[in-house]
């Protein structure tokens, strides 16, 4: 009889080339973790993940399911499944769940967060967690030129052209931008995310902070729909994956931001 168990995964991407497994290496998220989950299963694992991150990218909480016919507590999962991954990747919390569920299918909604350095100087500890820009910000244009983009909206101009995504429509339910010491933060909030729409996003909101381009010409750029209007992708490597939420049915733990 199969069982579907649902992990919550902790995980420092700077080294890996993203989490989608791929033919070439075996350095991606996925691939370290079908391979571990594989050895305590002890039979071959497939698992489907709440959204693909790209390389560099890290998580708070990726969400992953599988099915497996082994029978295993909690424990012995994540004691087992941690024991032969690498110590940059770890499953922080394991739950048994119905049939219905889906880790990608059944979340509400994705929550990111993107990390700068608003700073004089670099930082040897946060160079790989954060960008680093040494312009001074005006928070608050960011703050007013953010509100033009919630909503549904064709995001089309803060979209990858490599985007496989058979629709440019998306529901961004809000932008948090906040400051704590030389840090600013920005969360977003959406159904779900095109391909480096948060880093595009970023690099056209950290224009309007340099004081580039005014809070309104962000209205512009998204009803232009051409990506060439937007700023420029901004580094993976400030970018967390906070996590997904999930009907309340499900009872898994809500993710948690612990750099703000």
């Amino acid at each position: 009889m199969l069982s579907r168990i649902v992990f919550g995964i902790e995980y420092n991407g700077s080294k890996y080339f993203g989490f989608q497994k791929q033919k070439t290496t075996n350095e991606t998220i996925q691939g370290l973790l079908e391979e571990s989950i594989s050895k305590v299963a002890d039979h071959s694992i497939k698992t489907f993940c709440c959204g693909r991150t790209d390389s560099g990218v890290h998580a708070f909480m990726q969400v992953i399911h599988f099915d497996t016919q082994s029978s295993r507590s909690s424990k012995e999962w994540i004691m087992g499944v941690n024991s032969y991954l690498p110590k940059d990747i770890r499953v922080i919390w394991c739950k048994a769940v119905d049939e219905t569920f889906h880790a990608r299918f059944s979340a509400k909604n994705r929550t990111y967060l993107f990390n700068v350095l608003n700073s004089n100087t670099q930082s040897a500890l946060w160079s790989d967690k954060s960008l680093f820009v040494s312009q001074k910000l005006d928070i608050n244009s960011m703050r007013r030129a953010s509100k033009y983009l919630i909503g549904e909206h064709d995001f089309s101009s803060f979209r990858a052209a490599g985007c496989q995504s058979k629709t440019s429509l998306r529901n961004l339910e809000s932008i948090k931008i906040s400051k704590k010491k030389d840090f600013i933060t920005f969360e977003l909030r959406a159904n779900a995310f095109l391909l480096h729409m948060v880093r595009i996003i970023i690099g056209t909101l950290l224009m309007v902070g340099k004081r580039d381009i005014s809070p309104k010409e962000v209205d512009r750029i998204l009803k232009q729909k051409d990506r060439k209007y937007a700023g420029k992708t901004v580094s993976s490597a400030g970018l967390f994956l906070l996590g997904p939420e999930y009907p309340p049915k499900y009872k898994l733990p809500a993710y948690k931001n612990n750099l703000t």
